[in-house]
C-alpha cells in the first residue's frame, strides 16, 4: 500500500510509517498546485497545511484515507471526500498546548509592548518613560469563545496568571463552566460586552465564517486585546480594522484570510500598520513538542486503519440520530448467514446504513448490528428470525 506525505513532516515518523509496510513516498515541499500529480496511486495521503481540492481528491482513484497532521481541516474538500468514500482525519487536542502558549505570549506582547520595545532598541532609542506604562493581566477578564482542547488549555494558564476567565461555546452549560473553574457566557455579545481580552478558539465553518464581524467589535470595551489563533476566516478583517481605528482595539493574530500557502512569500496588510497589532506567522502548532505529538497520532491512525480498518479521528462519517433504528442479529458463525440476513433486508427495500459484526470466543456465535435507513417491519423481522439453524434471535432497537 503506498502512502504520500505532501508535506514537512518529522523524519522519524516517517521511518514509523515504512515500519507499517507502507511503501511511503517523502514530498515535504509540494503545493496544492501539483498535489493531484503526486497522489495518483495512493491509498493513504497525510498533509499540515498543503490544500487537498477536490481536483486532487478525483485524480486519485485509490485513496481511502487522508490523514491531516493537525487539528483545523477546512484546507481539505471534506465533501469531495466523503462523495468517494475517503475517509478523512485529524489529530485534535494534540497542539493544543503550543497553541494556547502563543495565546498567552501575544497577550503579553500586546500588554507589554515588547515589539515595540524591541523595535526602539534596535533602532538605537532607550524609551523606558513610554514602555513602563502596562496594564498588567492580573485581575483582567479573559473571555474564551471555544472552550475545547485549546481554549482548556488557554483556561488553564490564564487562571495561573490570575485572570477572570468567562467562556462561551456551543453547546455549554453554567455546569461545564463550573467544572473547568471558568464563569459562563449565555452570549456572545455578552462575553464581548465583559471581556477586557478575548482569545478565539473555534474551528472555521460555514457557521462560524467571519462570526467576529462590526457586531460583535461593538459591543467590545475600548482598548480591549482580540486574539486568534485559530483561523483567519473567523474575523472580519475590514470591522476588525475599523474597531483598531475607532476604539482603540488591540490585536493579536497569528491567522489571516487570506493567508500565504507556503512556508515564504511577499505578503502584506494594511492591519500591519496600525498601533496596537502584533503579529505572528500562523506558527501556532509549531513548536517540537506539538509536531511530534501530532506525528506520532498520525501514525497511529494510519496503524488503526492497517490492521483493523477503523478511522481514530474520522470527521466525515454519518453520525446517528436518536430516531434511527438498529437491528441486532444474534446469529450461528457460519457461511451464508450474514448474506441471507442482508438478502431480505434488500427484499423489503431498506437501506444499511452502517454494520459490525462482532465473533465470540470460541467462534460459534456472533452478533451482527446494522443501522438501518427505516424501522424494520414485523414480516421483516419474522423472516428473518425464521432462518433457522441460522439466525438465534433478532430485533429493532431505538438509536
Amino acid at each position: 500500500m503506498r502512502l504520500l506525505i505532501a508535506d514537512k513532516f518529522p523524519e522519524a515518523y516517517v521511518a514509523d510509517f515504512r515500519a507499517l509496510g507502507l511503501t511511503v513516498e517523502y514530498q515535504p515541499d509540494a503545493s496544492a498546485e501539483q498535489l493531484p500529480a503526486l497522489v495518483d496511486g495512493a491509498q493513504i495521503l497525510v498533509v499540515r497545511s498543503t490544500k487537498v481540492t477536490r481536483a486532487a481528491i478525483e485524480k486519485a482513484p485509490a485513496l481511502e484515507l487522508i490523514i491531516r497532521a493537525g487539528a483545523g481541516y477546512d484546507t481539505i474538500d471534506v465533501a469531495a471526500a466523503s462523495e468517494r468514500g475517503i475517509y478523512v482525519a485529524n489529530c485534535p487536542g494534540k497542539n493544543s498546548v503550543a497553541v494556547a502558549e502563543l495565546a498567552m505570549g501575544l497577550m503579553l506582547a500586546i500588554d507589554r509592548r515588547i515589539v515595540q520595545n524591541t523595535a526602539d532598541l534596535r533602532a538605537g532609542r532607550w524609551n523606558k518613560k513610554e514602555y513602563s506604562k502596562a496594564d498588567g493581566l492580573k485581575g483582567k477578564t479573559l473571555g474564551i469563545v471555544g472552550i475545547g482542547a485549546i481554549g482548556s488549555a488557554v483556561a488553564q494558564r490564564a487562571l495561573a496568571f490570575e485572570m477572570n476567565v468567562i467562556a462561551y461555546n456551543v453547546p455549554f452549560s453554567p455546569e461545564a463552566a463550573e467544572e473547568l473553574g471558568v464563569g459562563y457566557c449565555p452570549t456572545l455579545f455578552e462575553l464581548a460586552a465583559k471581556a477586557d481580552v478575548i482569545s478565539v478558539h473555534l474551528p472555521q465553518t460555514p457557521e462560524t465564517k467571519k462570526l467576529f464581524n462590526a457586531d460583535f467589535f461593538a459591543r467590545m470595551k475600548k482598548g480591549a486585546v482580540f486574539i486568534n489563533t485559530a483561523r483567519g476566516g473567523l474575523h472580519d478583517q475590514e470591522a476588525l480594522e475599523r474597531a483598531v481605528r475607532e476604539k482603540g482595539i488591540r490585536v493579536g493574530l497569528d491567522v489571516y484570510d487570506p493567508e500565504p500557502a507556503g512556508g515564504t512569500a511577499d505578503f502584506t496588510s494594511s492591519l500591519f500598520a496600525l498601533d496596537g497589532f502584533v503579529g505572528t506567522h500562523h506558527i501556532g502548532a509549531s513548536t517540537e513538542q506539538a509536531q511530534n505529538a501530532i506525528a506520532a497520532e498520525s501514525v497511529r491512525i494510519c496503524k488503526e486503519f492497517l490492521l483493523r480498518g477503523q478511522v481514530p479521528g474520522a470527521v466525515n462519517i454519518d453520525k446517528p440520530s436518536a430516531e434511527e433504528v438498529q437491528l441486532v442479529v444474534r446469529h450461528f458463525n457460519k457461511v451464508g448467514v450474514l448474506a441471507a440476513v442482508l438478502g431480505i433486508i434488500r427484499k423489503f427495500g431498506v437501506n444499511i446504513e452502517e454494520m459490525s459484526n462482532t465473533i465470540f470466543d470460541g467462534g460459534k456465535a456472533a452478533v451482527a448490528v446494522l443501522r438501518l435507513s427505516a424501522a424494520p417491519s414485523a414480516e421483516m423481522l419474522a423472516e428473518i428470525a425464521g432462518l433457522e439453524g441460522q439466525v438465534i434471535q433478532c430485533a429493532a432497537k431505538q438509536g
